[in-house]
């Protein structure tokens, strides 16, 4: 495992462009281990051939959810269009001659906002976070076949932890609720994520990733 501390030694790793197509890098790893913090910052490194589109945008939102009884466990594999996300993938891999918009999660809401991400022709290299790429379930697995390289990003234990439970703080939760969502959701989570870490190109320890 390769541990990364800046955004130098991640667009190192990057994969080369290739002429006449578009590359795809997945990011994946257990929540809060740091992945859309990486993959914003190298996004950002280059905006005119680098863009994100999130994997959370294909969160299914809450009144679905509801309907379907899993409201309690948002943020499992089953509450995400997996299959919708795979199309998408597979229309950015195709690079087509005008611009694709794709849909981003606003955590504030804590909803999938339909067609904010644009993606022009001019990204050569389209990168994806999200705690899935590597599951090996109906949607994932076609999901991982538009990908042409995904890295697994992990941290500390600890770290990820107290991460997590700080973010749900931030975005509304008391800290009683965000502990409590973060023993009841997010660890069976990252516990099957961790499972599908020896299936990824490039594991990376994020333990002392600076930002900034």
């Amino acid at each position: 495992m390769r541990s990364v501390r800046t955004i130098e030694e991640l667009e190192a790793l990057l994969p080369s462009p290739v002429p006449g197509r578009r590359t795809l890098l997945g990011i994946a790893g257990p929540p809060g281990a740091g992945k859309s913090t990486v993959a914003a910052a190298i996004a950002a490194a280059d905006p005119e051939h680098l863009a994100l589109v999130p994997m959370d945008g294909f969160h299914l939102a809450d009144q679905a959810l509801a309907t379907l009884g899993l409201l309690d466990r948002k943020g499992a594999p089953e509450t995400f269009d997996a299959h919708g996300y795979a199309a998408l993938l597979a229309r950015l891999a195709g690079h087509p001659c005008h611009t694709v918009y794709a849909p981003a999660f606003e955590r504030r809401l804590e909803q999938p906002l339909a067609n904010a991400l644009p993606v022009t022709p001019s990204c050569s290299l389209l990168i994806t976070d999200g705690n899935y790429l590597l599951l090996d379930a109906p949607g994932w697995r076609d999901a991982r076949s538009h990908l042409d390289q995904v890295w697994f990003v992990d941290v500390e234990p600890g770290l990820r932890r107290r991460r997590l439970i700080a973010r749900h703080i931030h975005f509304g939760k008391t800290p009683a609720e965000a502990e409590d969502w973060a023993r009841r959701v997010d660890e069976p989570n990252a516990a099957r994520v961790a499972a599908t870490r020896d299936r990824a190109d490039r594991v990376l320890d994020l333990s002392e990733w600076r930002v900034g």
